[in-house]
C-alpha cells in the first residue's frame, strides 16, 4: 500500500476536531477519529477513486461527520492536505497544495 503523509497543519486540525467532538459528547471524538481512519484506509486502498478537482486535490467524504479528507496522490505517497469541514471556509487549504 502507498504510504500516507499528513501535512502538519492537517494533523493539527484533525486533533482539534477530535477534541471538539469529544467535548460535545464523551466518546464522539473517538468515533470521529475512527471514521477518519476508515476514510484514510479507503483512500489508501483506492487513491484514484475520487475525482480530481481543479486545484489538483481529491476529496473523500467521511461517514457520519460533515468532513472530508483532502489529499493529493504522488508517485511514492499520498499527501493529506486537510481534514476539512464541508461547510466552513471553502478551499482554505489551497495554499498547502504548493508545498
Amino acid at each position: 500500500m502507498t504510504p500516507i503523509v499528513i501535512l502538519h497543519e492537517a494533523e493539527t486540525e484533525l486533533w482539534e476536531a477530535v477534541e471538539f467532538y469529544e467535548n460535545r459528547c464523551a466518546g464522539l471524538g473517538l468515533d470521529f477519529e475512527r471514521e477518519i481512519k476508515a476514510a484514510l484506509d479507503r483512500i489508501q486502498q483506492s487513491p484514484t477513486r475520487w475525482p480530481i478537482h481543479q486545484d489538483g486535490t481529491r476529496r473523500c467524504l467521511v461517514h457520519r461527520f460533515p468532513y472530508f479528507v483532502v489529499y493529493m496522490p504522488h508517485e511514492d505517497h499520498l499527501w493529506i492536505v486537510a481534514f476539512a469541514h464541508c461547510r466552513r471556509r471553502p478551499r482554505y487549504w489551497s495554499g498547502r497544495t504548493e508545498k
